[in-house]
C-alpha cells in the first residue's frame, strides 16, 4: 500500500501539476487549508512564476477585496503609487502585512516593467468587500459605476443623479456597524433607502449593459471590465445588506452563500481574460458543498469553486493543499489512518499528488477524518477526495 501511494506523488513543480490535468484550464484554483502562513504563500508565488514562464498564465487572483485589488493591479501594470502604499491599501483581511504577498507584488511589478500592455501580468482580488464582522458600504462601488456612466452617456439616460445616491446612502457607518452581523435589527439593508438603492443599482447595471459597444469604443475593454466590477459589487453588497436584516433561521446560510456567489461572479469575469491562478481557502474553491458551524448551527452552501466549475467544466481545475503539521498552532503529526497521515509517511517535504490515483491506491480503505485542535485549520474531507484534480502536500509548515 505504501509503495502504491508513493507512486502517486511527484515533485512540486508546475509541469507536474499540469500533467495531472486533461488540458490547460482557464482557472487553476489552488486552495489552502489555513490562512496566515507565509510558507504556503511562498509556495503559491513559486508556482505562479512557473505558470507564467512555462504555461502562459497572466493573472493571479486571491481571496481579498475586489475593489481594493484594483490598487494592486494599477501598481503592477502601470507603477502607480508606491509598494508601501499598495500593501497598505490594496489588500483586505490583513493580507497586506504578509511578506510573501509583498514579494508577489514586487515581482509582478518588476516582471511587467517595460513590457507591452498585452504581455503584462494582472492582479485581482475576487472576494467581495466583506469581513466576518460585517460588510462595506455600497458607496464606493455605486458611485464609481454612476461616475463611469455619467461621463460617457447622455444625462437623461441615467436613472438618478449623484446627489440622489449620496442622499440615499447616508453616512457610511450606518452600513458598516459591526452590531448588524449579530443583530438583524441593526442592519439598514431593508430600509426604504436601501430598497430604492437596489432598484437604482439594477438600472445602472442595465444601462451599462445597454451601452457596452459605446463604452468600449469610447474608453477600453479594461475600463468596461472595471465598470462591470463596480456593478457586480454594488448589487452584491446591497443584496448582502438586505439579507443581513433577515430574521429567519436561514439568514447565515444566505449570507455565506451570497459571499461565494459574489466570488464566483468575479472569477467568471476573470476567466474571460488570460488563464488565471486562483488562491483562496480550500472551502471556497472545492467542487463539493462547503460546511461549517456558526452560532452552534450547521451551515452548508455551494462554494465559489462549485459555482464556477459548473459553468466552465474542464476549464476549471481545483488542487487542494494538505498539511502534515503546523506545530506553532498545535497541529502535530497526523494520525496514520487519515489522508494527511498516509501522505506524511512519504519522505519528501512537499510534492504534488494525483488525487485520483491516490483514491485508487487507498482502495476500500476509507481514511478517517482528521480532527484539528486549531480552529483556523480545516483538514481535508476524505469524502471529497474524488473531486480533487490534485493535492499539494506540505509536510511541515514553519512559523512565519
Amino acid at each position: 500500500m505504501a509503495t502504491d501511494i508513493k507512486d502517486t506523488a511527484h515533485p512540486l513543480e508546475a509541469t507536474a501539476l499540469m500533467g495531472l490535468l486533461p488540458a490547460r484550464p482557464r482557472m487553476l484554483a489552488l486552495g489552502e487549508p489555513t490562512h496566515g502562513e507565509d510558507a504556503l504563500l511562498d509556495l503559491r508565488n513559486e508556482l505562479f512564476r512557473q505558470l507564467v514562464e512555462q504555461e502562459g498564465y497572466r493573472t493571479i487572483a486571491i481571496e481579498s477585496d475586489c475593489m481594493m485589488g484594483l490598487v494592486v493591479d494599477d501598481y503592477v501594470t502601470t507603477g502607480r503609487g508606491t509598494l508601501d502604499e499598495v500593501m497598505e491599501h490594496g489588500f483586505s483581511h490583513g493580507w497586506g502585512a504578509s511578506a510573501a504577498n509583498r514579494e508577489l507584488v514586487r515581482w509582478m511589478r518588476a516582471h511587467n516593467d517595460g513590457r507591452p500592455a498585452a504581455e503584462r501580468l494582472r492582479f485581482a482580488g475576487f472576494d467581495g468587500p466583506l469581513e466576518i464582522t460585517g460588510a462595506a458600504s455600497p458607496r464606493q462601488a455605486l458611485t464609481a459605476l454612476h461616475g463611469c456612466l455619467s461621463a460617457r452617456v447622455e444625462a437623461d439616460l441615467l436613472p438618478c443623479t449623484a446627489e440622489t445616491l449620496d442622499r440615499l446612502l447616508g453616512a457610511d457607518d450606518r452600513w458598516t456597524s459591526p452590531a448588524a452581523m449579530m443583530d438583524p435589527a441593526e442592519s439598514v439593508g431593508r430600509s426604504a433607502e436601501a430598497k430604492e438603492l437596489r432598484l437604482l443599482a439594477d438600472d445602472l447595471v442595465a444601462l451599462l449593459d445597454e451601452q457596452t459597444p459605446h463604452i468600449i469604443t469610447a474608453t477600453s475593454k479594461d475600463d468596461w471590465d472595471r465598470a462591470r466590477l463596480y456593478g457586480r459589487t454594488a448589487t452584491g453588497l446591497l443584496r448582502y445588506h438586505f439579507w443581513m436584516a433577515d430574521t429567519s433561521p436561514s439568514r447565515m446560510t444566505r449570507l455565506v452563500g451570497l459571499r461565494d456567489s459574489m466570488m464566483a461572479a468575479n472569477l467568471l469575469a476573470l476567466a474571460e481574460r488570460h488563464p488565471a491562478l486562483i488562491h483562496a481557502h480550500n472551502g471556497h474553491l472545492q467542487r463539493d458543498k462547503s460546511s461549517m458551524r456558526m452560532g452552534g448551527r450547521p451551515v452548508e452552501w455551494w462554494s465559489a469553486g462549485a459555482l464556477v466549475s459548473s459553468r466552465l467544466g474542464e476549464g476549471y481545475a481545483f488542487v487542494a493543499t494538505a498539511l502534515g503539521t503546523i506545530r506553532h498552532q498545535g497541529v502535530d503529526t497526523p494520525p496514520t489512518d487519515t489522508v494527511e497521515g498516509h501522505l506524511y509517511a512519504l519522505p519528501e517535504d512537499r510534492y504534488v499528488v494525483d488525487a485520483h490515483r491516490l483514491a485508487a491506491a487507498l482502495g476500500d480503505t476509507q481514511p478517517a477524518p482528521r480532527v484539528s485542535p486549531y480552529y483556523g485549520y480545516a483538514p481535508l474531507d476524505p469524502a471529497h477526495l474524488a473531486a480533487y484534480d490534485g493535492i499539494v502536500y506540505v509536510r511541515d509548515v514553519p512559523q512565519s
